[in-house]
């Protein structure tokens, strides 16, 4: 009788070779084209792993080894400080259960987050924590029908039915516009970058919803945005001279905003040299409220308020998971966790 392929077990060649009704030997060599095989006989082991999700294991062979005990992480790039420690993280704890690392990057490239899937899936990782692109394709079914476990980060892939953990950014982002509202401020401009993912549309829902809960129209005036770091080959450093060529077209338009909020620290500092040329005083004649809590925040003229992101205790509840669904301990999901941030008020908006 064929064996079950359903849920997060991976599938091996045991499996093809159950359901084709041949042996192991045969659907081995079937796949690596070696000799010996009929081309219809192939071609229907060929498909029939397709079909179950079996990805070949590039370390299967090594009896001696077993299991290799590893854990893939893929993520956009090491140049964001937040995944930077997310990725710090969850090595600590993935040594501290005995497992290992493959860091692989998509450059916030689809393509190149294919490639990832696949070597990933081809190094025989056991399971794979990953902040998707959430661009045009989807490679993560790929991992979900090879029975791989899948914990992804930060943002979502609704629909795919796996475990997933984030800061709140939308509460996060709806407290920081009604402290700036309660600290008098109405026309509040809020800049974001450019990228088409869930963290950003998450923190412009919370942005609108509380304007419009109390009772401030939003319009397009309300939001500049900020082209991304990311849209290109290459990840980076978000660059402050970004955001101050937004913020300089902006004021010269005449509109001095009494509260900015911005997409991340490193929009504040061209924000504020911006300011800081035609004479606006920061946290007097404007308020401004970053994203990140980096190291250079608080130490700005005046020091920056922002949100500081629960980046470690994502890290945690992400790996803890996946170990758990790696041993068989853990219990029914998809689960979906949302941790909220800490806003941090400082002279930047009168604190």
């Amino acid at each position: 009788m064929p064996r079950e392929t359903g849920g997060s077990r991976r599938r091996t060649l045991q499996d093809v070779a159950e359901t084709v009704g041949l042996s192991v030997n045969t659907v081995s060599r079937a796949l690596r084209d070696l000799p010996g095989v009929g081309d219809a006989t192939r071609a229907q082991i060929k498909a029939e792993a397709e079909r179950i999700g079996y990805v070949p294991n590039a370390h299967a062979r090594s009896l001696v080894l077993g299991s290799r005990k590893t854990i893939g992480v893929i993520i956009t790039d090491l140049a964001n400080p937040f995944f930077n420690d997310l990725v710090t993280e969850i090595e600590e704890q993935a040594i501290q259960a005995g497992y290992t690392l493959v860091l692989l990057l998509s450059d916030e490239d689809p393509e190149r987050e294919q490639v990832a899937v696949d070597t990933a899936l081809r190094s025989g990782v056991d399971g794979i924590i990953a902040v998707p692109v959430q661009g045009r394709s989807n490679p993560w079914e790929a991992v979900t029908r090879a029975g791989v476990p899948l914990v992804l980060v930060a943002r979502e892939m609704p629909g795919l039915g796996v475990d997933f953990f984030s800061s709140d950014n939308q509460t996060a982002r709806r407290q920081t516009t009604e402290t700036m509202i309660a600290l008098g401020a109405q026309d509040i401009v809020l800049l974001e970058e450019d990228l088409r993912i869930s963290t950003v549309s998450h923190r412009l829902d919370g942005f609108r919803a509380a304007l419009e809960a109390h009772g401030i129209e939003y319009d397009s005036r309300r939001t500049a945005v900020v082209p991304s770091r990311r849209t290109a080959r290459g990840a980076s450093l978000w660059r402050g001279e970004d955001a101050y060529l937004v913020a300089s077209d902006l004021l010269e338009s005449g509109r001095v905003p009494d509260g900015i909020l911005v997409g991340n620290d490193f929009f504040a500092l061209g924000v504020y040299a911006a300011l800081r040329e035609r004479g606006i005083v920061v946290g007097k004649d404007t308020m401004i409220m970053g994203w990140g809590d980096y190291p250079f925040s608080r130490y700005l003229d005046p020091p920056l308020s922002t949100v500081r992101l629960p980046v470690v205790e994502v890290a945690r509840r992400a790996t803890t998971r996946m170990l758990s669904l790696l041993d068989g301990t853990a219990t029914p999901g998809p689960v979906a966790e949302y941790i909220q941030p800490e806003i941090m008020l400082r002279a930047s908006t009168n604190h």
